[in-house]
């Protein structure tokens, strides 16, 4: 084997860890298959009864959730979301602190920032910096997600400029072929949705509570793979194994080439079902035999060669049932005899017979290929000592290659216990669809299923995209659908736990709603799931909703904070956003600031100016 023979197999592999769903070790789980009866212990009906019994699940006990701060953190967070009440001072943020700095000069801004937001909503500048707030968390129950939150200032002009650098048509799906098979309404529409644009180049636009990360070449891709193990060391050496970690996959590559390889994803389940009459809520069930299979793609006028068809049967057919499911289907992508070897068909226009299936540039899969390799160091190095972690959820038009790529980590590292963990949005509209898809995954292969589920954070950004291009809009029509949406995700979760049993499913309850933490926590009660057993933990930010985290964490429960941490000047995006954040949750921090102010009005009155922090929660 030559050199560059050697380089495009080690590619070709990478490739494989993405696209294959491999099935070597399958359990075999029918859609009729009861649930296990799962009896807890004395000792865990136990726990289960001590711990709701000691939540307040009003969240009104501010003397109990803030036992943990002393009488300047309470009145700096009273302050601090007091201004962020006032819709000016919170649009106009950035303005203003522009100001502020050339007022008092960068050393006295950098104080006042300390004193007020950094201090409430950042754990530090470094690594030592944010020990002593972790430790401090972790005595009264709560754990923490750290997080490196230094944002480059990049010019909305660069953005465009480099998202459009070395763009070609070499990765995209021909529409004369696969129009012939999916219809070309459908293969024009998802090629909408995946293409690159302009306008929307600039991700941050209409974005308040997700950090956003651009390509500025592979270098800058390195380094923030770097950054992403040094974050992991601060976990492993401030959380005593205890945290977790997060990432996000677009800052270890090139998004466009995260579109290319999610629209090759949709565009091939557009052909499965379109080969199996199926649809996305049936496509679990979906599977079709070698001679329907055959049938099917010669109505459809495609050339193929019968024998390597069945050929590929032999190869993809893992429980020998005689039919190809969505999960076999999947195996295109990645055996030797690619999609464009083996279908292949006559294009009108051309002449010729032609691939249905063009995959990316040779440059192109290079750079993927560094893209997933940064994504795998980063997991791996966080495995290695002993780090959970998690894959952040993008946009939509970027989540197929990565909820794909997260499930190649899981399939890798979850067989004894859930290391890495993935992103579910409840606000769209496929949420429930795509958490049964991969749980299905898990249980069909045996590993752990790891997964947090969000509200979400590109609500505005992508119906305004679906809007301008002319696809269909993804997001959930209204909250009262989306609370509905994530009790829905949640309950079915819990359902897999029943199905396969305790450590096979986890699930991080990441929200400030308290109606939805009422659901989870009366979920864990109802379904005898004991706070010990790890099944449902809970999460908030750093600086927000302090009354659910610490009332969790001191009943019990499994609870986390997102602990940003980073300089100052590099964390004013993170900081900007937390502003506009709370400005835009009124109600709930309106709740928040009256238990904070009623808390340290109680400790004035019975003479606790001085208030001691205790040792511990109890």
């Amino acid at each position: 084997m030559t050199a560059v023979e050697g380089s495009r197999r080690a590619t070709y592999n990478i490739f494989r860890r993405i696209f294959s769903l491999q099935t070597r070790h399958v359990l075999v789980f029918s859609s009729s298959t009861p649930p296990i009866v799962w009896k807890p212990s004395a000792r865990d009906n136990k726990e289960i009864e001590e711990c709701y019994q000691r939540l307040d699940l009003n969240f009104e006990n501010g003397k109990e959730a803030f036992k943990s701060k002393t009488n300047y953190e309470l009145f700096r967070a009273v302050i601090v979301l007091h201004l962020c009440s006032y819709e000016m001072l919170v649009k106009n943020n950035v303005a203003i602190l522009n100001v502020l700095r050339k007022l008092l000069g960068q050393k006295l801004f950098n104080s006042a920032l300390k004193a007020t937001f950094y201090g409430q909503f950042v754990a530090g500048e470094n690594k030592d910096e944010i020990e002593p707030t972790i430790l401090k968390m972790q005595k009264f129950g709560v754990k923490s997600i750290l997080d490196y939150s230094v944002e480059k200032d990049v010019s909305q002009e660069e953005v465009q400029k480099k998202a459009f650098e070395r763009m070609d048509d070499g990765g995209q799906i021909k529409s004369v072929s696969l129009k012939q098979v999916i219809g070309e309404k459908t293969m024009l529409q998802t090629h909408r949705k995946y293409d690159v644009y302009k306008e929307f180049a600039d991700r941050r636009q209409n974005v308040v509570s997700a950090r956003t990360y651009f390509y500025e070449g592979e270098e800058e891709c390195d380094r923030h793979c770097e950054i992403f193990c040094q974050s992991i060391d601060a976990v492993a050496s401030a959380t005593g194994g205890l945290g977790f970690s997060a990432i996000k996959v677009t800052a270890l590559g090139r998004p466009a080439l995260l579109l290319k390889a999610s629209e090759s994803i949709a565009q091939t389940q557009n052909f499965f079902q379109a080969i199996t009459g199926s649809t996305r809520e049936n496509l679990v069930l979906s599977k079709i035999s070698e001679k329907d299979f055959l049938q099917k793609i010669q109505n459809y006028g495609i050339k193929t060669d019968s024998k390597m068809v069945q050929e590929w049967f032999k190869m993809v057919d893992f429980d020998e049932d005689g039919f190809v499911d969505f999960y076999d289907w999947a195996e295109l992508f990645d055996e030797d005899k690619k999609l464009g070897q083996m279908f292949q068909v006559y294009n009108i226009k051309t002449q010729k017979i032609e691939p249905l299936f063009v995959k990316l540039s040779e440059e192109e899969e290079q750079e993927f290929a560094n893209m997933v390799d940064r994504v795998a160091r980063v997991v791996d190095y966080a495995v290695s000592k002993g780090v959970r972690i998690m894959i952040d959820a993008e946009q939509t038009y970027f989540q197929p290659a990565i909820s794909r790529l997260t499930m190649a980590l899981m399939r890798k590292h979850n067989k004894e216990r859930g290391w890495v963990f993935n992103t579910y949005q409840a606000y769209l509209k496929s949420c429930l669809h795509d958490v049964q898809l991969d749980m299905h995954i898990a249980r069909r292969e045996n590993f752990h299923f790891g997964c947090k589920l969000v509200r979400g954070a590109y609500m505005d950004q992508e119906r305004q995209r679906a809007a301008a291009i002319g696809y269909e809009d993804p997001i959930n029509p209204n909250l009262q659908a989306t609370a509905e949406m994530y009790n829905r995700v949640l309950t079915r979760i819990i359902q897999e736990r029943d199905l396969r049993g305790p450590g096979q499913v986890s699930v991080m309850v990441a929200s400030h709603n308290e109606d939805s933490t009422r659901f989870a926590v009366q979920l864990m009660k109802d379904k005898c799931i004991a706070p010990s057993e790890k099944v449902i933990c809970f999460a908030q930010l750093l600086g927000m909703c302090d009354q659910i985290s610490f009332s969790l964490g001191q009943a019990g429960y499994s609870v986390y904070k997102y602990v940003p941490y980073g300089p100052i000047e590099g964390v004013l995006p993170y900081l900007s956003r937390r502003a506009q954040e709370n400005g835009g949750m009124l109600l709930k921090a309106k709740k928040e600031r009256r238990l904070l102010w009623r808390e340290l009005m109680r400790r004035i009155f019975v003479g606790q100016l001085l208030y001691k922090v205790p040792d511990h929660a109890s």
